[in-house]
């Protein structure tokens, strides 16, 4: 079947179209995005202004008209953050859903972070053991960790890269007491979750599964997404941390020149490489994997399954005729 996926993240609104079906790896058919930072519509009280609104109504009709086209037969629609913690959220989905009739389904915090996580545990398998994912997205970075396919813990703190360089990163590029007292705010941030996932033992396997990781791997050195996804990536604390500080001279004109970073990311890396290099400094991580599954594929996953349990699965043809042929 094909199935749509609408995500409306803080930095872009995204609609993915795969073919899937129980069992088979999703294989993405054709997606549809457009690079729309929904905080940067907010207005002094903290609502999503009707500018931000109309943009946002707008590309969901495109998204719709988009998957009608190519003959998706489902259509999961969610939003994350950027609608979440606005003061206004409630209306703006109430609007798009009056004028669009998509019912936006709203994530909490642990429940990106949890499926998230889902989404990893099934590219990297149960072999991986215990894996600790960490998540950056635009207006919050995620933290879970577990054994099983769902997390024992999952964390979700307001250090998402684009919330960061709007109330921290003001100017292009950052004074040097800018970025100082961003640092010091990301690790108190991160003091409190890091010490509840340390006190669950020790992962197997760090892996980080956002555009923003994969971005700073790119950087780092880590192979083009043109060489696609069964490729080891990988991200290195020495690294990083020479990034962070190369990053922060820089101008977001100038980091647009550096492999793996887009327009709509050129001026919030610094922030994304901050949370990244405290994050694996408070957990004592020397190297990290990226994973090129995150949300939007775990709530694929996730939606397969239910087909699954809501009725009977027909084994494939071939299975039938292995299964006669030996009994012969």
């Amino acid at each position: 079947m094909r199935l749509g996926v609408l995500d409306i993240g803080s930095n872009t609104v995204h609609l993915l179209l795969v073919d899937a079906r129980p069992g088979a790896n999703p294989v993405p058919y054709a997606s549809h995005k457009r690079a729309l930072s929904l905080v940067q519509y907010l207005d002094g009280d903290g609502n999503i202004n009707d500018e931000g609104q109309t943009e946002l109504i707008e590309f969901i009709l495109e998204a719709w008209e988009f998957a009608a086209r190519h003959r998706a037969k489902d259509l999961l629609a969610f939003c994350t953050s950027a609608i979440r913690e606005s003061t206004n959220g409630a209306a703006v989905l109430a609007r798009v859903r009056h004028e669009t009739t998509i019912s936006l389904t709203e994530l909490t915090g642990a429940e990106e972070s949890a499926m998230t996580f889902f989404a990893v545990r099934r590219w990297h398998g149960w072999g991986a053991g215990t894996i600790l994912n960490l998540d950056i997205g635009g207006g919050s970075f995620e933290i879970a960790q577990g054994s099983n396919e769902l997390p024992e813990l999952a964390h979700s703190v307001p250090l998402g890269a684009g919330r960061l360089t709007r109330d921290w990163l003001t100017e292009d590029p950052p004074t040097a007491k800018s970025v100082k007292e961003l640092r010091k705010h990301i690790r108190a941030t991160l003091k409190e979750p890091v010490a509840e996932v340390q006190a669950l033992g020790a992962p197997h396997i760090v892996t980080g599964s956002s555009k923003t990781f994969r971005a700073l791997a790119r950087i780092t050195g880590a192979a083009p997404s043109s060489m696609g996804p069964y490729v080891r990536r990988e991200l290195h604390l020495t690294d990083l941390g020479l990034w962070s500080q190369r990053l922060s001279a820089m101008s977001s004109a100038d980091r647009l020149h550096l492999p793996g970073v887009s327009v709509a990311r050129a001026k919030q890396v610094l922030a994304g490489a901050l949370v990244a290099q405290a994050a694996l400094e408070l957990f004592q991580v020397q190297t990290m994997e990226i994973s090129p599954w995150a949300l939007r594929e775990g709530l694929i996953l996730r939606r397969l399954d239910q087909l699954v349990f809501d009725g009977p699965l027909d084994p494939p043809a071939h299975v039938g005729k292995l299964k006669n042929s030996a009994l012969d």
